[in-house]
């Protein structure tokens, strides 16, 4: 990477048959522009025959911003806070020693220190009835939401017996595959008879059974690709597979909202980390450039190799990345791409394959391709699919693939009967019409809160639609006030977005029927305007 010769394990895949999808994976054939036209796809790959333009960047999706006044008074709610939040742990020092008091029998103090613990304190303690509520059955169309009191400020909680069923948009069941009855629960039920409920070894040891190995070849096969690893657990398989594929005198360009696995991975490789801005190809070229002329620091050396990582779908911001423009600047100063499919696989493109199939280029033209089986799967763990000589590499380096237990055989046989559905090995068109409501449940959702008013982030189609609501007091009263029309709903602060963006995430479902997101929608109507959640500047037809 960058010059000199140097071999890696990231061998480069051939130029043959990068530039068009092969009609092999075509899976589920969706004909008509009425599902993915055109104009959504936003990147095509270059018809044979035909020249390349010139390659141009693409602006990045640029999310609409609130009125000053908004933001002022998000601003004067925080300083609020922070105010009596420091008068109150003036006068608890004296008052509440042993919660407060700096050392204890000489220890220095474990927790209660710096701004996380002063967040913790004064923002997340009380608003914790609207995380964290414990439910029960399969979280589905519908979710079952146990009601709960505190009598000391939210410190605990105490259950009142009283168990209410909501509609769930909170949830990652993409394609409504999360069922306690269907073919994928007699897919398990099956795989629980024959082969137990656990394999209680890592996979180096005793953890690799017949069952993992076509699941492996299933999800190969799946994605069209050499081959596949499967691990345990998704946040895992990015800690543990970044630092197994570079090191130190490598570069990682990361996308400035990426997963905290992606960062945590990335820290623990030794690698020189830069960031780009998001979704900025134009901002991402400008990182290549100037890292791959001034090489490494202090020696100036030649990067062993370069990788990019990003995400397929961006799940607090329902965009996704710009993979056309990527692919370009690939071509350009030859470095590796890895994606992060945790939410886009079996989420979007026609063929539910992820961000590939969205923009209707091959998955080849992807080094490291990794997904997690938590969301549309409805099952646990992740994979990478790539060549085979990246994927042999990690399974004697990637650290969850040597010591962590390996995949039940409830999950893989979840997994399974997902993609046998999806493949049409079922014998029914029943993944083709899950994929075709997912995206017009999720259009007509999306549609329906812009054109009321609210800002609404991310591709009008992504089944993650997140509103924003900015001001902190309002995400306990959003949460509140939908749970009391029975709606279940997800709202995000910091630190896992800007603390000035609060907002509340919808997950849509292909499990959701146009009555759901009608009620759903009038309940937001009616909830955005008692909270003046109605902030947008733009004219709606």
């Amino acid at each position: 990477m960058g010059g000199g010769k140097r071999s890696s394990i990231l061998n480069r895949p051939s130029a043959k048959g990068k530039d068009k999808l092969d009609g092999a994976n075509q899976i589920i054939n969706l004909s008509g522009d009425d599902l993915y036209p055109a104009a959504l796809r936003q990147g095509t790959a270059v018809k044979p025959g035909k020249s390349a333009e010139p390659f141009k960047h693409k602006k990045p999706h640029v999310e609409e911003q609130p009125s000053f006044y908004i933001l002022i008074t998000t601003v004067l709610a925080y300083q609020i806070i922070f105010l009596f939040g420091r008068i109150r742990d003036f006068i608890a020092v004296w008052f509440k020693k042993n919660k407060y008091m700096r050392y204890q029998n000489g220890y220095a103090p474990l927790l209660n220190s710096g701004f996380d613990a002063f967040y913790k304190r004064h923002i997340y303690n009380k608003i914790r009835d609207s995380f964290n509520r414990p439910t029960t059955a399969a979280p589905g169309r519908f979710v079952k939401v146990y009601q709960r009191e505190s009598y000391d400020g939210f410190d605990s909680f105490i259950k009142t017996g009283e168990i209410k069923e909501c509609l769930n948009l909170s949830s990652y069941n993409y394609l409504g595959f999360v069922q306690s009855e269907g073919p994928c629960a007699d897919a398990v039920a099956v795989a629980i008879n024959e082969f137990g409920v656990g394999v209680g070894s890592s996979r180096m040891d005793a953890g690799t059974t017949n069952q993992l190995l076509e699941t492996e070849a299933l999800v190969a096969r799946f994605l069209g690709q050499e081959s596949a690893i499967l691990v345990s657990m998704g946040f895992a398989m990015n800690a543990t597979s970044i630092p197994a594929l570079v090191g130190k005198g490598c570069l990682i360009v990361s996308d400035e909202l990426n997963h905290s696995s992606i960062v945590l991975g990335s820290r623990m490789s030794g690698a020189t980390i830069k960031v780009f801005k998001h979704n900025d190809t134009a901002d991402l070229e400008r990182v290549l450039r100037k890292q791959i002329a001034y090489g490494q620091p202090r020696s100036g050396r030649a990067w062993k190799k370069v990788l990019v990582v990003c995400e397929g779908l961006y799940s607090m911001e329902g965009t996704y990345c710009p993979l056309p423009g990527i692919l370009e600047l690939k071509k350009k100063y030859k470095f590796y791409l890895y994606i992060d499919e945790a939410h886009s696989m079996m989420a979007i493109g026609p063929n539910a394959k992820g961000v590939c199939d969205y923009y209707g280029v091959a998955h080849s033209n992807v080094d490291v391709l990794m997904g997690t089986f938590t969301k549309s799967f409805g099952s646990a763990g992740g994979y990478i699919a790539g060549r085979k000589a990246i994927i042999d590499h990690l399974r004697v380096t990637n650290h969850s693939a040597i010591y962590a237990e390996s995949l039940t055989p409830v999950g893989l046989g979840q997994i399974q009967a997902c993609l046998k559905i999806l493949m049409g090995e079922d014998g029914t068109d029943e993944g083709r019409r899950r994929i075709t409501s997912l995206r017009q449940n999720s259009l007509y959702f999306s549609r329906a809160l812009r054109k009321l008013g609210f800002i609404v982030y991310g591709m009008e189609d992504s089944p993650v639609v997140p509103l924003m609501l900015y001001h902190p007091t309002k995400m306990p009263a959003f949460s509140r006030e939908m749970l009391a029309r029975n709606i279940a709903v997800v709202v995000v602060g910091a630190p896992a977005t800007p603390i000035l963006k609060c907002r509340v995430r919808f997950c849509i479902s292909a499990s959701h029927t146009l009555e759901d997101l009608e009620k759903a929608v009038e309940a937001i109507n009616e909830v955005g305007d008692r909270l003046n959640l109605k902030h947008s500047r733009k004219i709606r037809d």
